[in-house]
């Protein structure tokens, strides 16, 4: 099932937004001009960057799912794109429960729409912001059980936040509220990886009005302290696959990782 119809704010079509720009790398049609022009100034590895980062959304949610998370947050939602969360893990746990958040009011328009759950299940939709951790939590309490394990999402949300937000204290406050074998599985854009390729997608998105801060490998590696990191632990898009069957992956700019709540 999915919840009933939601009173979103107004549409901003002469301002790029990140959800919109993602979908425009991902090859989507939900985008404005405006957006298209920062996704078209990138440089060639932005869609793969994207491909990439959508492809380990779909191994961790689905790795989830085997291990019996049968609840998802999934903050940053991005437009929808098939497969979506839901579908994945409804596939292998038909009764799984998805809360979809995300500060662009098109997105939730078409997730109303299109994030339609099997009938044993739930999706539901908010529109919020990260850097509003309580109203988000408040909202996932009305669908999510806060006594069972949850899976947090945060898939390429967390490099919109820059320093002076303090993104770190916003994870950190947000698995606080997890229960113990709840997850965090977070992506992350790379500042070390490949520094020229960060500074100029940097500077795009900054032309576009987007303020990014990708973080080294140990700024990201914050986002799990006091975790449990599941196997393969802090790596690259295409090196992150619990199965272990990785081989001769792709490079990629992008740190991935899965972490369990003790």
């Amino acid at each position: 099932m999915s919840t009933g119809p939601q009173r979103y704010s107004q549409i901003v079509t002469d301002k790029a937004h990140p959800a919109r720009v993602y979908d425009w790398l991902l090859g989507g049609k939900d985008n404005y001009p405006v957006d298209e022009a920062v996704g078209e100034k990138l440089p060639p590895e932005a869609k793969d960057a994207a491909r990439q980062n959508r492809q380990f959304m779909h191994r961790a949610a689905a790795w989830l799912a085997t291990q019996g998370v049968d609840q998802f947050l999934d903050i940053g939602t991005g437009i929808p794109t098939e497969p979506n969360l839901h579908q994945i893990v409804q596939e292998i746990v038909p009764t799984a429960k998805v809360v979809y958040t995300d500060n662009d009011p098109i997105v939730l328009r078409h997730a109303e729409a299109l994030l339609v759950s099997r009938p044993g299940g739930v999706t539901d939709y908010i529109e919020a912001d990260v850097r509003q951790p309580e109203a988000i939590v408040e909202h996932a309490r009305r669908v999510l059980d806060f006594s069972r394990p949850i899976a947090l999402s945060l898939i390429a949300l967390m490099h919109f936040i820059p320093d002076e937000q303090d993104a770190h204290s916003i994870v950190r406050d947000l698995v606080a509220t997890l229960p113990s074998g709840s997850y965090l599985v977070l992506s992350h854009a790379a500042s070390d990886l490949y520094p020229e390729l960060a500074a100029q997608v940097t500077a795009e998105y900054a032309k576009g009005g987007i303020q990014l801060g990708f973080r080294t490998r140990a700024e990201v590696e914050r986002f799990f302290e006091g975790l449990e990191l599941v196997a393969p632990g802090l790596v690259t898009a295409t090196e992150w696959d619990a199965s272990g069957k990785v081989q001769d992956a792709e490079g990629s700019g992008i740190y991935t990782g899965v972490a369990r709540v003790s």
